[in-house]
């Protein structure tokens, strides 16, 4: 039997403030990310949309980025089932779909912290994934 603790589940925010510039934000980020949490496909796929269009880096700059968070993370895929929980956490908690798709992701996986910056702090979206806005 596995004693470690969960790790947390990582939104897209805080990848992103790893790239934004020296703030508070990108410090937390930072020190998040140590923790070696888990990401899904959508994450990468939105900080890449991110850092290409409001960020402007190249192309060899995002993979070399998105290299370095495969290498340091665990990466869970987009299923089936990530989809239809998705679906119910929109209904029960009236979510966006792409923030509903994360946070599935995130109960999935066995997380019990969702660090994000885009849903309501200390909501428990389930009865064992709360969601913790660490900027504030």
């Amino acid at each position: 039997m596995n004693d470690d603790p969960p790790r947390p589940f990582l939104d897209t925010n805080i990848l992103i403030y790893t790239i934004a510039g020296p703030s508070d934000k990108s410090e937390k980020a930072e020190k998040i990310l140590a923790k070696r949490g888990i990401i899904s496909v959508q994450v990468l796929n939105e900080f890449t949309t991110v850092a290409r269009r409001k960020y402007h880096l190249s192309w060899p700059q995002i993979r070399d980025l998105l290299e370095s968070f495969e290498n340091f993370l665990d990466i869970v895929p987009l299923t089936k089932q990530t989809h239809q929980t998705a679906l119910a956490l929109c209904e029960r908690h009236n979510l966006s779909v792409y923030d509903a798709v994360i946070a599935a992701a995130a109960h999935l996986a066995g997380c019990d912290t969702l660090y994000t910056e885009d849903m309501h702090h200390n909501l428990h979206l389930t009865p064992t994934l709360r969601l913790q806005n660490p900027f504030i």
